[in-house]
């Protein structure tokens, strides 16, 4: 199956990625190829986030051209939604292992990570978010500037454009779970703790202006969103609610199961683990991709997830029993008050 039969290199029209505009990815098929040369590999892993798998057998058959005829390229099928979803099992058994989609969370040799930046504009976009919510500079000239892994290759562009229409910008790179300045994550947030009180937020998704607005509340999040065109100032009134309710609810809970996730990148073994000796009512729980049905046969009153935080809080109401976040635990079994209810989010590496 070559990519050719399906449209141009990187078309997501016929994917689950599907956009208003028409996007290329450059896979790096060279670099891949050469550190297959240059380690004598036999065997090459490729692992693609859930929006471009469908591009994977395409993307192989491109790279197995570059190659000699002997070597081996398998796909993973496990869910991946981040740099901290490595698919473990397929490394261990591969020469070259290739992380698509994600910057890299923990540098390393073993793994080849293609980032696959954006080649939407966001330009326009962003002239937008001037016109339309943000506080012109002659009114407030101190601007925070974050985005996504996908639109770091236009960070220092972006930085300019507003730079040269009066606005002074703050950025930095938040701890070690982030590659670039500037950069956000679904779990992370920390270079956005910028001092100024308006925060420009450039990329798709509901779930990382959710979690900026959650993480710094005293701050004006506006959201430009260049694929969808789409300007809004990030609202979590009605993610608050849930997160209320599902505490409510947990609060007459006498069974907990407290979940350790084991991939990679989202285990927090220590969290769950003092959950656990708390309480004797409590039960440690491992298991890699949480969801609902996986979880209805224990049976349990509630359960605390110490894994990615999106499986709260993107997933939380597909679950038959309340899902939270060990903060919000905290709160449902009284020792800590419901008005410090905050976002739940990850820090560190592996």
């Amino acid at each position: 199956m070559s990519q050719d039969t399906n449209g141009p290199e990187g078309d997501l029209r016929n994917t689950g990625m599907s956009l208003k505009h028409d996007r290329k990815w450059d896979y790096e098929l060279d670099r891949i190829a050469d550190a297959v040369a240059e380690r004598d590999a036999d065997t090459v892993g490729l692992q693609f986030p859930e929006g471009l798998k469908r591009r994977g057998p395409g993307v192989a058959d491109d790279l197995r051209e570059l190659l000699p005829e002997d070597v081996a390229v398998m796909i993973s099928g496990q869910p991946c939604y981040g740099a901290c979803d490595l698919d473990t099992y397929l490394m261990r058994r591969t020469d070259v292992f290739v992380h698509f989609g994600h910057s890299p969370m923990k540098e390393s040799d073993s793994i080849i990570y293609v980032p696959l930046f954006s080649n939407v504009d966001v330009f326009p976009i962003m002239e937008r978010c001037l016109d339309e919510e943000l506080a012109p500079p002659e009114e407030d000239d101190d601007l925070g500037l974050v985005t996504t892994a996908q639109h770091m290759n236009k960070f220092e562009e972006m930085r300019e454009f507003l730079e040269e229409r009066g606005y002074t910008v703050h950025t930095r790179r938040g701890d070690d779970r982030l590659t670039h300045e500037g950069q956000v994550l679904g779990c992370n947030y920390a270079s956005a703790d910028v001092d100024a009180d308006q925060i420009l937020y450039v990329g798709g998704g509901k779930f990382h202006p959710l979690g900026l607005a959650m993480e710094h509340p005293e701050k004006k999040v506006v959201i430009g969103d260049p694929v969808n065109n789409v300007v809004k100032v990030a609202d979590n009134e009605k993610f608050m609610k849930q997160r209320y309710a599902s505490v409510h609810k947990a609060m007459d809970a006498d069974t907990w199961g407290v979940i350790f996730c084991t991939k990679i990148g989202q285990g927090r073994w220590d969290q769950a683990q003092e959950i656990v000796d708390n309480n004797d009512d409590a039960y440690l729980i491992t298991m890699d991709e949480v969801t609902p049905d996986r979880l209805t046969n224990f049976g349990m009153d509630a359960y605390v997830n110490t894994g990615c935080p999106r499986i709260t809080t993107d997933d939380g109401p597909q679950f038959k029993k309340p899902m939270l976040t060990p903060g919000e635990y905290e709160i449902a079994i009284g020792e800590k008050p419901l008005d410090e209810l905050e976002f739940d989010t990850f820090h560190g590496t592996w």
